[in-house]
């Protein structure tokens, strides 16, 4: 009985140590299928920066092993500067315009575009910049905007970027000079002055250029001359650009403003000559009254007997451009007696300052004060004169010396 008992320990041991080798195969073979597992993962994504795309990639091997990912960048061009910068003012007349990139450029890459358009070229600096050099000015007053084009066909680097969305920029041409402004009146005529200087090149036409301006006609009075001011506003200048504007149908408001400049550069690039003469008349008001008038530097008319305005319409003192030159003119208002008045039809007006003209009207006497503000006249010396007082003509009122 004891020998059967110890066959039967002996029993249950072996069949518990063969249960042990058969959990550690089990355990070991799990083991194995982890590892397996984890060495067979695919690699993780790359993690990129803002505005970079990533793709990874690599070819398999013996025993399932792979290469190291690489990484391709695809970037965006972008335009790093501009000159002038957007918002700019008070650029010069002659200014080229550059634009930087952020990579080299295409040879056959898109170029800029202005509007207005100006005539010129654009041309690569360097290998990241393109300028643009005009052949003509920029106009005075003007807001340009420059469009740098993007997206597919626009703005291309070397390597393939490209400008993702098109930009704009917008600035302002500095005023006109009044002294270049001068220069140019004269030189095409329409000052009583001449303009000696150095042929400016096409771009800088709008900017001053060194030179001489001198009275072209010595003969004529101080009355005029002493009210010139060569780089300064002036009466002898908004009258020149009040017979300017009138000669190519602008608006006459004697204001040098973007049209105003734009046809004045073309006039002078044509050689378009003002063909008004230049007159310049002076009132007195000493009694006997009468009028003086010089037409292109020669006293053409003197000592004219007219009419000036009464005690309560007496005629203003000063100078003052024609800002209206008709045939005939009803006159309508009201005497300083209280009676009202309606003249139609009188002849030969050129209106100077407001409501007072110089024109022809039918007295019995002229040489003293008998009307409403204007500066009367015989009709048939009206009719004379009349020509040579187009729009812009300068018409100096002086009044007796008490």
């Amino acid at each position: 009985m004891q020998a059967l008992h110890q066959r039967s320990d002996r029993s249950r041991r072996w069949w518990a140590s063969r249960w042990m080798v058969a959990l550690a195969v089990v355990i070991v073979a799990a083991a194995a299928g982890a590892v397996y597992v984890v060495s067979s993962k695919q690699p993780s994504a790359l993690s990129c920066g803002s505005g970079t795309t990533c793709t990874s990639g690599g070819s398999g091997g013996s025993g399932g092993s792979k290469n190291p990912a690489t990484a391709v960048a695809s970037r965006a061009l972008t335009v790093s500067s501009t000159t002038p910068a957007t918002g700019a003012s008070a650029v010069a007349s002659n200014s080229s315009i550059t634009v930087a990139v952020s990579a080299p450029l295409a040879s056959g890459s898109a170029m800029p575009s202005l509007s207005p358009a100006v005539p010129g070229t654009w041309h690569r600096s360097g290998r990241t910049s393109l300028v643009f050099t005009p052949s003509a000015p920029l106009l005075p007053f003007t807001k340009y905007t420059l469009t740098i084009p993007g997206g597919h066909g626009g703005l291309a680097a070397a390597d393939g970027q490209r400008l993702a969305a098109s930009k704009t920029v917008s600035f302002t041409i500095a005023n006109g000079s009044v002294d270049r402004l001068q220069q140019l009146l004269a030189e095409l005529g329409y000052l009583p002055l001449s303009y000696t200087g150095t042929s400016a090149a096409p771009r800088d036409m709008a900017q001053p250029q060194s030179g001489t301006l001198t009275w072209t006609w010595p003969s004529l009075p101080a009355a005029l001359t002493n009210q010139w001011v060569q780089g300064s506003t002036n009466i002898l200048t908004k009258g020149a650009v009040m017979m300017f504007e009138t000669e190519n149908g602008l608006t006459v408001d004697g204001v040098a403003g973007p049209q105003v400049w734009s046809t004045l550069l073309a006039d002078v690039s044509s050689h378009k000559a003002n063909t008004q003469p230049l007159s310049y008349v002076l009132v007195t008001k000493v009694t006997p009254e009468h009028l003086t008038a010089w037409v292109n530097g020669q006293l053409t008319f003197q000592n004219v007997p007219v009419n000036t305005g009464v005690k309560g319409a007496t005629t203003t003192d000063g100078t003052f451009p024609v800002f209206e030159h008709v045939r005939a003119s009803t006159m309508v208002g009201t005497n300083v007696t209280g009676s009202h008045y309606n003249d139609p039809t009188v002849p030969w007006a050129s209106y100077f300052n407001g409501g007072d003209a110089l024109h022809g009207f039918p007295r019995a006497a002229y040489g003293f004060p008998q009307s409403n503000g204007c500066v009367e006249m015989r009709i048939t010396t009206a009719g004379k004169l009349w020509p040579y007082t187009p729009i812009g003509t300068l018409v100096t009122v002086v009044g007796p010396a008490a």
